[in-house]
């Protein structure tokens, strides 16, 4: 309740019925519930990223199946890489589109859909069918579904994470990061992780002699994450943030004006992130070829990339701590900049890892690495994201910045092949070269979050709900049409309980 609100409150129902107005209007976290029922909705909301991480990284064993099934028909024509990457395109898509509904309609159904999306679109992939057989129509079909759900992940990204920021308001003061944390970009690691294992699994089961059906039940398990989390979905009702800050119509050109700076650095550091993120792999892959020989087995190669996926879960669960002792913030740059540093100090030693002798010694290093990017930009960027903006414009300004991250990976993947071959056909450098752009970056991206973002507490959202109403009044803006229908419904009955005092 801001303070001319309040005032007003003051003197048409007393101090007394102020004070109790005001209960109702802003102790989120000192509402009568129980933990499971203040940690359930960042839940349901937050862990549906599980579905990105899984149905993003099984792409890529999938992708290795399909070479091995279908040879040149394959390799050779445009489907490798529509099927790879053209989840981007409708995850971007997703981004926006969701980001805009979660703001001008609804967080709880905007979650549905891209729910229901997930569902539909991971089952029609496990099952893409040619007309008549046709193998080309088999790759179309399965790029077209990868797009359409490639849009369903990109609408967790505004729709989901939005809301578990907002509902962790009602969580303990001291905790509400690291649950934030846990259900989004953790959720997305161990989805990685499963995405690897699974198809180590089924080409067990399967052998490769049946490729067929392990790459089709590989895809179709992504089914179950998002199927599971429906019925908890079902159940969810819009954050209290939203309902009492929702706008009804959006003055953009004001908004703008107040969001503009903030927002191009918040995107500029995630863009950055996974722009970089790219060439994270190049050492994986030196390390791989130590590991395995060239007749290795797909389900050993598979079962590598499990043990490289897992290198994130213990940097995404410190991080997670350490942005709640330390801020999203600081923990954003310690983590980036020692990334940095230690992307360094690799580079500079690299003549000496990049040897067979020295793969375990190359595997520990490389894993601290990647853990201290989950430490970081990992864990944070989707939090800072989360808290740096005002609840009416949350999803869409998430959106755009999450969209800019996937717009950084998809020049990664252009961009760090044409550095690789700046180093003329030497091995050594050809390992060197993306690693000191990644590292820079690193070192890049940590200062203009050091110097830019603000400093984000545990109760920044409140917080920043409250400058940007002070905003909007200074402008002429109505704050009193802000709300959903529910909240004005319970606002009018909460001052009727409060004049019977």
């Amino acid at each position: 309740m801001d303070t001319t609100e309040k005032k007003l409150v003051e003197e048409n129902l007393g101090s007394e019925a102020a004070r109790r107005y005001s209960i109702h209007e802003n102790a989120l976290d000192a509402t009568p519930k129980s933990r499971w029922e203040r940690t359930w909705p960042v839940l349901a909301c937050g862990a549906g990223l599980f579905s990105d991480g899984y149905l993003n990284g099984v792409i890529g064993s999938v992708n290795t199946m399909l070479k091995t099934l279908y040879k040149d028909d394959y390799v050779k024509s445009d489907a490798q890489n529509n099927v790879t990457s053209i989840a981007f395109a409708g995850t971007v898509l997703g981004q926006l589109v969701f980001g805009y509904l979660s703001d001008h309609w609804s967080r709880r159904h905007s979650l549905l859909i891209s729910t229901f999306i997930l569902i539909v679109f991971a089952a029609l992939g496990a099952g893409s069918y040619g007309a008549g057989g046709s193998i080309q129509g088999l790759f179309a079909a399965l790029a077209a579904y990868r797009f359409l759900l490639g849009i369903g992940i990109g609408g967790e990204y505004p729709a989901g994470s939005v809301a578990a920021a907002e509902s962790t308001g009602e969580l303990k003061r001291g905790h509400r990061n690291r649950w934030f944390i846990c259900f989004t970009n953790l959720a997305i690691d161990l989805g990685f992780v499963v995405s690897s294992l699974v198809p180590m699994i089924c080409a067990l089961i399967f052998t490769e002699k049946h490729l067929r059906a392990a790459w089709r039940v590989s895809l179709g398990l992504g089914v179950i994450p998002p199927l599971s989390l429906l019925w908890l979905r079902f159940k969810l009702q819009e954050p209290e943030e939203y309902n009492r800050n929702k706008m009804n119509h959006y003055p953009y050109w004001l908004i703008l004006k107040f969001y503009w700076w903030r927002l191009i650095v918040v995107s500029l550091i995630w863009f950055i992130y996974d722009f970089s993120a790219y060439s994270f792999s190049i050492y994986s892959t030196s390390w791989l070829a130590f590991l395995l020989p060239s007749d290795a087995p797909l389900w050993k190669s598979f079962g590598w990339g499990t043990v490289i996926n897992l290198f994130y879960v213990p940097g995404a669960i410190i991080g997670a701590f350490l942005s709640d002792w330390i801020g999203p913030k600081y923990c954003l740059v310690l983590g980036v900049l020692l990334q940095g540093i230690v992307g360094f100090i690799m580079t500079a030693i690299y003549k000496h890892l990049d040897q067979a002798s020295q793969v375990g010694g190359f595997v520990v290093v490389y894993g601290i690495f990647l853990a201290l990017g989950e430490v970081g930009p990992g864990d944070n960027i989707g939090l800072v994201a989360s808290k740096t903006s005002a609840t009416p414009v949350r999803g869409m300004y998430y959106g755009i910045a999450a969209a800019m991250g996937k717009v950084g990976a998809f020049v990664g993947n252009y961009i760090f092949p044409d550095i690789i071959k700046a180093a003329g056909g030497n091995v050594i450098k050809e390992g060197q070269y993306p690693f000191y752009v990644s590292s820079a970056l690193c070192i890049f991206s940590g200062l203009i979050a050091l110097v830019f973002l603000p400093n984000i507490g545990q109760d920044t959202i409140t917080e920043e709900d409250e400058r940007f109403r002070q905003y909007l009044i200074r402008h002429g803006y109505d704050v009193s049409t802000m709300g959903t229908k529910k909240y004005h419904e319970e606002k009018t009955l909460a001052i009727e309980r409060a004049q019977q005092i």
